[in-house]
C-alpha cells in the first residue's frame, strides 16, 4: 500500500517528517519540486531531485538538526531516515515511455538533506533500472502523494530543466490538470485523519504532468 510522506510520521516516529496541524481538506503539506533531466552518451540515466518542504513539514527535521553543520552524521541520519521512507514508496514518481512505466532502482546512487532558512531540503538522484534511449522518443513523469495528502508541485515550467547537451534536441512542457469539480469537493471533504480509497489515487487527478520530446 502506498501511504502519504507525512501518514508514515504516525506509524513511524523516526521518519522526521512532521504531521501537519489539525486542519480540513487536504492536502495538509507542501513540497516544492525542482527537477533535472540526467542524460549520458543519448540515454536518460535518471532524475536529479530537489524537494523543498515547507516550514510545518520542516519543523521537527531542523529541531532534530539542530546547529548541525552540513554535511553532518546528523543530517546524513535524517537524510537516511526520510529517503527510505521515499523508496519504500517508489520515490513518489511515475516515469511513463511507449505506455509503460520505466522502473528504477531500488537504491539512489546520492542523496541529502539540507536547511534552506526555515525550509528542509532533500535532494537526491533516482536512478532507472535501464538507461533510456532519448532521440525521437517522448516520456511523460510526474511527481506526487496518491493520498494528496502532501501537494508536491512546481512553481514554474523552469522548475525542470534539461542538461546542455540536450537543449537543442529535446523539449519540456508541464501540463496541470483541473480535477472535476466533484472531485475537487472530496479532496476538500477530508481532514487529516481520513484516506482516500487507495484505487482512487487522488494525488495523481491533481499532479502536474511533464513531457519530454526528443528529436
Amino acid at each position: 500500500m502506498r501511504t502519504s510522506i507525512l501518514r508514515v510520521c504516525r506509524v513511524v516516529p523516526l521518519l522526521m517528517l512532521a504531521c501537519a496541524p489539525a486542519a480540513f481538506a487536504h492536502p495538509h503539506s507542501f513540497i516544492t519540486l525542482k527537477t533535472e533531466i540526467i542524460e549520458k552518451d543519448g540515454l536518460m540515466t535518471g532524475l536529479r531531485m530537489r524537494w523543498l518542504m515547507d516550514e510545518i513539514t520542516s519543523a521537527d527535521l531542523l529541531y532534530d538538526a539542530g546547529n548541525a553543520r552540513p554535511g553532518s552524521e546528523i543530517w546524513k541520519k535524517l537524510a537516511a531516515e526520510v529517503m527510505a521512507n521515499v523508496i519504500g514508496q517508489h520515490y513518489f514518481t511515475e516515469v511513463w515511455h511507449d505506455g509503460k512505466k520505466v522502473t528504477f532502482l531500488p537504491v539512489p546512487p546520492d542523496y541529502g538533506m539540507s536547511r534552506e532558512g526555515h525550509q528542509a531540503v532533500l535532494t537526491f538522484t533516482l536512478p532507472f533500472a535501464k538507461p533510456q534511449p532519448l532521440a525521437g522518443q517522448r516520456f511523460t513523469f510526474s511527481t506526487f502523494d496518491p493520498s494528496y495528502y502532501v501537494d508536491m508541485s512546481y512553481e514554474a515550467t523552469t522548475d525542470v530543466a534539461l542538461p546542455a547537451g540536450l537543449t537543442g534536441r529535446c523539449s519540456l512542457s508541464m501540463h496541470t490538470p483541473t480535477p472535476g469539480a466533484d472531485t475537487q469537493a472530496f479532496a476538500l471533504s477530508l481532514d487529516k485523519e481520513d484516506a482516500p480509497p487507495e484505487d482512487m489515487e487522488l494525488g495523481k487527478q491533481f499532479a502536474q504532468k511533464v513531457d519530454l520530446q526528443c528529436q
